[in-house]
């Protein structure tokens, strides 16, 4: 007698590729709540979330819409906003006397010095611990929009068509891409003054 062999489907949210149960796995074996940082085009997702065999409860949310309160007016994609987020869900989770997770960037892939790092970098000055490399941190410059700005002057002298359209969204909301800088410390002094 022939045995037909027998197939055994996969979780959907695996088939649909949105979850590595391997990796979960080894997250929830840590017993610890789960930073869970997510990334879009124009904004970042910062979560603690706790493991319930009914679903996970989430205990701390921050994304682009609360780093707006605090009077960031432009993209939400890029680090210095992603810093800013990261460091909105720290303090928020600081509050809810949170005092350990761990990382969670899901089916992202890992690159040195990107947004998701940069929200880890924010997250990670509200004092709470996170098991991390120092080395995949964006550096301070970077944090701070130097980088962009740099890039905004010598667009500005080369192409102004080009620099107008870049910066489109900065310049409607009448600030100078230059000034990025100056503009994370006020959205990040202010966020310190209201969550501390």
């Amino acid at each position: 007698m022939k045995y037909k062999k027998t197939y055994i489907v996969p979780h959907r949210r695996r088939r649909e590729g949105k979850t590595d149960y391997r990796l979960r796995l080894k997250l929830l074996l840590s017993k610890k709540p789960r930073l869970v940082i997510r990334r879009s085009l124009n904004n970042m997702i910062c979560q603690i979330v706790n493991f319930d065999p009914k679903g996970d409860k989430t205990i701390v949310f921050a994304d682009c819409c609360d780093l707006k309160k605090f009077g960031w007016k432009i993209n939400s994609g890029n680090i210095p906003a992603a810093y800013l987020i990261g460091l909105i869900a720290g303090l928020k989770a600081k509050k809810a006397k949170i005092k350990e997770a761990v990382l969670d960037i899901g089916l992202n892939v890992s690159t040195k010095e990107s947004r998701i790092y940069a929200a880890l970098k924010g997250f990670l000055e509200s004092g709470i611990n996170v098991p991390h490399s120092e080395e995949i941190l964006p550096k301070e410059e970077r944090v701070k929009g130097e980088h962009i700005a740099k890039y905004a002057e010598k667009l500005k002298k080369e192409n102004l068509n080009e620099y107008k359209k870049r910066f489109s969204v900065y310049l409607k909301n009448k600030i100078n891409p230059e000034d990025l800088p100056k503009e994370f410390e006020r959205v990040k002094n202010n966020i310190m003054k209201n969550l501390k």
